[in-house]
């Protein structure tokens, strides 16, 4: 057994994390007045993280997380592909990403990347600069979690506050609390205990990873797909423009537990009838989406526990294999 320190690939994405603000104090308006760094000057910001492992340090984008698009989840793909084939020496994968959109990209990484290396994404909510930052501490348990035993066969996890959750179930649910980071109604995997033990107490049962039918290798863009939110006099207006707009498929955010308003109905029965895959996902925040009789005899999807973020990630996936309504009715079952 080797004693050496476990090897972390680090890519960077930008996001809060690399933030330095204007003072101290300022952990609300760095992404206006701040200043980023690459992920070499964030491993000099806290160089505790060496006394873990030996970082290789990945520079992908240096933007917020408000910033990225679906060509970014690509290209993150791409790189991990890259160290899968290229690097034999790499223990385990560390993503910086900012806050707001991490949930997405950890979802497409999770059925997109394939290797078997523990890929852990983290975050900050408040700047490297700021006071009582969690950038360092989210960093240092990043890296000995996945350089764990421990992490192997999660697939892709999200670690904040010393919590690791999986990519499929995490959500974000407070805009500025360092406890952010929630799993409505299962839970989270476990700890990253500051003793640097990782903790698993269960581990997730849908495939992921290695074990999908998802290959994005050969893909240049990513189908268009939009979500609809339904409210109190919601009409067909929003579906009717993305459609003008080039959408394939709309994941509606229904009101629990699971319908839109009537002139919603009226417009997805049209959308129906131009080809358009149409999900029933909901707004709710936690719960299932069952289908309906009524949803099998039209060839809508139910989007399961999956939330209308997450619903958009697998449609789009889907659709780079097929339009048939039952074929992603069984990736929603599955995935």
């Amino acid at each position: 057994m080797s004693d050496r320190k476990p090897r972390i690939a680090f890519l960077g994405t930008g996001g809060t994390i690399s933030y330095t603000g204007r003072d101290s104090l300022d952990v609300w308006e760095y992404m206006e007045f701040g200043t980023r760094m690459s992920v070499t000057e964030i491993l000099e910001r806290f160089p505790e993280v060496a006394d873990a492992a030996e970082i290789v340090p990945f520079d992908i984008r240096q933007v917020s997380s408000s910033g990225i698009v679906p060509n970014d989840w690509l290209a993150l793909t791409a790189k991990i592909r890259e160290i899968e084939q290229t690097r034999d020496d790499i223990d385990g994968i560390v993503v910086t990403h900012g806050t707001a959109t991490l949930e997405e990209t950890a979802y497409f990484l999770n059925l997109t990347a394939k290797t078997t290396l523990p890929i852990v994404i983290i975050g900050a909510q408040r700047p490297s600069s700021g006071f009582a930052t969690d950038a360092g501490s989210n960093l240092l348990a990043a890296v000995r979690t996945a350089g764990s035993t421990e992490a192997r066969g999660l697939g892709v996890v999200a670690l904040l506050n010393e919590e690791i959750q999986a990519a499929r179930e995490v959500t974000k649910t407070s805009t500025l609390r360092l406890e952010t980071f929630r799993t409505p109604d299962l839970g989270m995997l476990g700890y990253a205990d500051p003793d640097g033990r990782t903790a698993i107490y269960r581990k997730p049962v849908r495939p992921h990873t290695t074990e999908t039918e998802f290959d994005v290798s050969d893909i240049e863009a990513l189908p268009r797909v939009d979500i609809v939110p339904s409210y109190a006099g919601a009409d067909g207006t929003a579906i009717e423009a993305f459609i003008a707009a080039g959408a394939k498929a709309l994941v509606i955010a229904t009101l629990a537990p699971g319908l839109p308003t009537p002139p919603q109905v009226d417009a997805v029965a049209a959308a129906l009838k131009q080809g358009i895959l149409i999900v029933y996902s909901t707004r709710a925040g936690s719960g299932r989406v069952l289908r309906r009789t009524s949803m099998r005899r039209d060839g809508i999807i139910a989007g399961d526990n999956l939330n209308p973020q997450k619903a958009r990630v697998l449609t789009m996936l889907a659709l780079t294999r097929t339009d048939d309504p039952e074929e992603v009715q069984r990736m929603f079952d599955t995935y």
